[in-house]
């Protein structure tokens, strides 16, 4: 059974670490997906499995929500050269989301798995 407090507060410590990180760009982002699936794990405890895949939802969701986002943004900002404009500035955004969600996801499993191993 999936514990969505831990998911949830996972996804927030993704958020505050990824907008402090935001000065160091890859690493600061690597360290939120750490930081934000260790405490998804540690919370869902259960061991590394269970761990895991709290982690992975959270860095899942904290992607998926982000891509969403920015996609909005890249359409409506591009949406100033025409329709092509804002669709191709969403698309882009949109791919380059998908590999940003990929990374989140890897790392908060991982870190996740680690969290509730160490729970318990």
């Amino acid at each position: 059974m999936t514990d969505w407090r831990a998911v949830g507060v996972g996804f927030v410590v993704l958020l505050v670490a990824g907008a402090i990180g935001l000065s160091v760009p890859l690493v600061g982002q690597i360290g939120a997906g750490l930081l934000g699936g260790f405490a998804a794990g540690y919370l869902a405890g259960g061991g590394l499995g269970r761990g895991a895949w709290h982690g992975l939802l959270a860095g899942s969701i904290t992607g998926v929500v982000l891509t969403g986002l920015l996609a909005l943004v890249g359409s409506a900002v591009g949406l100033g050269a025409g329709p092509v404009g804002a669709f191709l500035g969403g698309a882009g955004v949109l791919v380059v989301g998908l590999f940003v969600t990929l990374l989140f996801a890897l790392d908060s499993a991982l870190a996740g798995a680690l969290g509730a191993a160490l729970k318990g």
